[in-house]
């Protein structure tokens, strides 16, 4: 045990005082599985249930703050005050063992698909598609859009706090739309949410300030993380350079996490190959000492994850891991490592309580998860 030291130590956040008893974080996981109206249901809040034991930070699946930006089939909302009851399911849930809860939040922007969206149309900060076979040009939000979906992640924010969640974290990556905005490839504008680098940071900035001021007014301590991808393929696109500028800015909003969303915590830059420095540790470098950082990505085993905090990232997480061992963390603490299990049973789908739309997802896509059959 004395091997995994640091990954078992606790941590305070330090904007809201918040303590987790240890570093592991639960990455957010679509599941899929939600009810169409945007509740949750008795087989998602299993799923969440049997893994309240795998880390000490527990991040939700995304919920939508907006119809308009809903992103998946079957996901879950924070849009309304009548889906208070239903994050509360899943708040208690994830709750029950001492973990911390927190639910993600997001506007999937032009990457929605249409099918999911009220008028079947997406939207985003300019009409331009993403570089994706069959992608919709979306339409540009107009001024009184964008004021009211940063008003919608204020309210989704207070809707996570009276379902008793203990934190919020802020969905910016992966291209959904605070990414679109930030981003020279979505973001042609020429008004004041579009422009330089420090022009398009202007919509993710308000978003965040609208969630803050929503925690200022709940008086309990609640975590606000903000989720980031450091750079896109695209031309324009965002590049390293962009994103150091912007964690700058993000690191005086007074936050408790910067969550780097990356494949790999190791790999290099995805625009210059010659570029092999880690993403999240050039960002740790560079705000690390004024807001913590959680590193994700290819990191499977508690041996990789104190490796990871080795290099003075402060928290880790894990997704696919935790699908396959939903007592990941409790076995380190146990020192059972080697009971840990590191594939997926295709005979275990009830015992690990994965809902049937994740389920088919996770044996159909072929590598993303050891299979054992």
């Amino acid at each position: 045990m004395n091997n995994y030291k640091n990954l078992l130590s606790p941590f305070t956040f330090p904007v809201s005082g918040i303590e987790v008893t240890n570093r592991a974080v639960m990455a957010p996981m679509t599941t899929f599985s939600g009810n169409n109206d945007g509740t949750t249901n008795d087989a998602e809040v299993a799923y969440y249930r049997k893994r309240n034991e795998s880390a000490g930070l527990l991040i939700t699946a995304c919920a939508y703050v907006e119809k308009q930006g809903k992103g998946f089939h079957g996901q879950i909302g924070a849009d309304t005050d009548a889906l208070i009851p239903s994050l509360k399911r899943i708040a208690a849930a994830l709750k029950e063992k001492g973990g911390k809860a927190v639910l993600q939040i997001y506007h999937g922007g032009r990457m929605s698909p249409p099918e999911e969206l009220p008028d079947m149309q997406t939207v985003s900060a300019s009409a331009v598609p993403a570089e994706r076979p069959g992608s919709q040009v979306p339409r540009e939000m107009t001024q009184q859009e964008i004021e009211n979906t940063i008003q919608a992640y204020g309210e989704a924010t207070r809707r996570a706090i009276a379902a008793g969640f203990d934190g919020v974290e802020i969905h910016g990556a992966n291209t959904y739309l605070l990414q679109q905005f930030f981003s020279p490839h979505s973001n042609r504008r020429s008004d004041r949410w579009g422009g330089n680098v420090t022009q398009r940071m202007a919509f993710p900035l308000a978003v965040v300030d609208a969630v803050k001021q929503a925690v200022a007014l709940a008086g309990r301590p609640f975590l606000v993380g903000y989720r980031i991808s450091p750079e896109e393929l695209e031309n324009p696109g965002i590049t390293m350079e962009d994103t150091l500028l912007f964690v700058d800015a993000l690191s005086k909003k007074e936050l408790d996490y910067l969550h780097v969303s990356v494949m790999d915590f190791w790999a290099g830059s995805i625009r210059d190959k010659a570029d092999t420095a880690s993403r999240a540790t050039l960002i740790s470098a560079k705000v690390g000492a004024r807001v913590p950082i959680i590193g994700v990505g290819g990191i499977h085993t508690p041996a990789d994850a104190v490796k990871v905090l080795e290099t003075g990232i402060q928290l880790v997480a894990m997704g696919r891991e935790l699908l396959m061992e939903p007592l990941w963390i409790k076995k380190v603490t146990e020192n059972a490592v080697d009971q840990i299990e590191t594939e997926l049973d295709t005979n275990a789908q009830e015992f690990l309580s994965i809902p049937a739309p994740l389920w088919h997802g996770l044996i159909s896509r072929t590598g993303w998860i050891p299979l054992k059959k």
